[in-house]
């Protein structure tokens, strides 16, 4: 098993493992740490990510339609290694309550609880900033002064007419 991964690691130039780390993830966590030790001349590194929403996400009609010939499990997987590359990008496609803010969640008003942390996250979104020309329409949405269909409009504008390359295109 190992010589086919590292065969194919070394095939597609795979440079970072992503390990959920739910189900199993200290056995894979393992073998990924075998494969980095074996294959020195490699600049390759493991690390454990967070899958808190990813099996949400991975069942969600939007995965469906970015994804729409990958089974769930793949999806979920595709998540998990998004949000080493942008992690607000990818957790905003999932309903904060899924992440898991803590034991008590529940005992609390839940729509008080679901505008709060959707205020979080859009005040997130809004510091951070995001760039026009790549991200998805659930980002946009979390502007401020932007919704669902404006962010739905602003990237099939920019599907059809290519990237934003001034603000006065925007």
């Amino acid at each position: 098993m190992l010589a086919t991964l590292s065969r194919l690691i070394k095939q597609h130039g795979v440079k970072l493992i992503a390990i959920g780390n739910g189900t199993a993830s200290r056995e894979t966590d393992k073998i990924a740490g075998e494969l980095v030790r074996g294959m020195p001349e490699s600049s390759l590194h493991k690390i454990v990510v967070s899958e808190a929403g990813a099996s949400i996400y991975s069942a969600s009609e939007l995965a469906a339609r970015e994804f729409p010939d990958l089974d769930v499990s793949l999806r979920g997987a595709v998540s998990i290694a998004r949000r080493l590359q942008d992690p607000l990008a990818e957790l905003v496609k999932i309903d904060p309550k899924s992440i898991g803010v803590g034991q008590y969640q529940h005992d609390v008003n839940q729509s008080r609880l679901a505008k709060s942390l959707d205020a979080v996250v859009e005040d997130c979104v809004n510091a951070v900033g995001v760039d026009a020309n790549t991200a998805s329409a659930p980002l946009l949405a979390r502007i401020s002064g932007l919704n669902q269909t404006l962010a739905q409009n602003i990237v099939a504008y920019r599907d059809e007419n290519g990237a934003f390359d001034s603000r006065k295109n925007c």
